[in-house]
């Protein structure tokens, strides 16, 4: 048989068949193939059943398929709308900070960053942070493909990239560790069936992103100059305690977010926490090394900070710190493409 012909003709029969109701229409068109093919139903090859089947589906869906296209494409549209705005709705928080800033009369080193952390936690990051999160699980769930893997892979560069491009600080690893468990907490609440490979990616990744940062910043701590020391003291000695247990610091945040979720990702977020308790140990010993190195580089930083703070090099601490947030901005672009690269995977 000819199936280009068949196609043909099944399509343009149906197309024009009088009768509107699905049924009888379908009725119609197998008698119409046993009349004019020598065909009976039950003897259509495979192929010359999907033939048929395919030309009643999309006649049948055509309009709604039509509706949807159009639905997508103001989709589209809305989401370019939403990007514009977003830019400009950011654009508007850095002038509100720089109008915040320059009002301070001749505010003191630590008290520009007291600002700039708040600027930190107040724009890009936090502001798009569980939005990414949301739409790189929906994403990977649409891919199928290694689902957990991918998760644990997006999730912990997402974090590492958002620890990272700002001051480390307790109100920041609480932030955002929480903020990306509850949205994962969220998804995995939509998708049930699942709703522990979800979970179990990203406790695994955010880990593994905690992890990651922590061991970067002890790094910087190695090679920091003297007066962006003095930008960290103020806080960093609940820093060291929160270091000091940061297996204890990860399981209490997954226990809040359990305690505020449902009872099935409760009890999935607890089973799984237990699991991954012994993969702590590279957490803790990272963090306790941290430590270590921040007794030895920080605490003479505060003893001078006082006269720091009245000399050039406040000044110079104002400049790296206005620095230091034209480098934070990056970090959602470097997460997402981070993130891509892993679902491209």
């Amino acid at each position: 048989m000819d199936l280009g012909k068949f196609e043909r003709d099944v399509r343009h029969k149906y197309e024009n068949e009088q009768n509107g109701d699905l049924h009888e229409k379908v009725v119609d068109i197998f008698k119409h193939v046993g009349e004019e093919w020598k065909i009976a139903s039950g003897e259509l090859t495979e192929q010359e059943l999907k033939v048929l089947t395919i030309a009643v589906l999309e006649s049948e869906t055509k309009v709604l398929h039509d509706e949807v296209q159009d639905l997508l494409v103001e989709k589209e549209r809305i989401e370019r709308q939403l990007e514009r705005k977003s830019d400009i709705f950011q654009e508007a928080k850095h002038e509100v900070f720089n109008a915040i800033e320059h009002a301070l009369d001749k505010p003191s080193v630590n008290t520009l960053a007291k600002l700039h952390r708040i600027k930190l936690q107040s724009i890009d990051l936090f502001d798009m942070l569980e939005e990414m999160i949301e739409s790189a699980i929906v994403t990977t769930l649409e891919k199928g493909h290694d689902t957990e893997e991918t998760i644990e892979e997006i999730t912990k560069e997402i974090t590492y990239e958002t620890l990272s491009e700002g001051p480390l600080s307790t109100v920041r690893i609480r932030s955002v560790v929480s903020s990306i468990i509850q949205t994962a907490v969220d998804v995995a609440d939509a998708t049930p069936n699942q709703a522990e490979e979800i979970l179990r990616g990203t406790l695994r990744g955010v880990r593994s992103g905690l992890v990651k940062s922590i061991s970067r910043f002890k790094k910087q701590l190695l090679y920091m100059p003297e007066e962006v020391k003095t930008l960290m003291t103020d806080g960093f000695e609940s820093l060291q305690d929160e270091l000091q247990r940061a297996d204890s610091l990860f399981t209490q945040v997954i226990q809040n977010v359990a305690d505020k979720s449902s009872s099935t990702s409760k009890s999935l977020l607890e089973k799984i926490s237990k699991e991954i308790h012994y993969d702590l140990q590279e957490l803790l010993q990272i963090s306790r090394e941290t430590v270590d190195v921040m007794r030895n580089h920080l605490n003479d930083a505060i003893v001078r900070s006082a006269s720091v703070l009245n000399s050039e090099k406040a000044q110079e601490a104002k400049r790296m710190g206005s620095q230091a947030w034209g480098a934070a901005v990056t970090a959602v672009g470097g997460a997402i493409k981070s993130a891509k690269s892993a679902l491209d995977k």
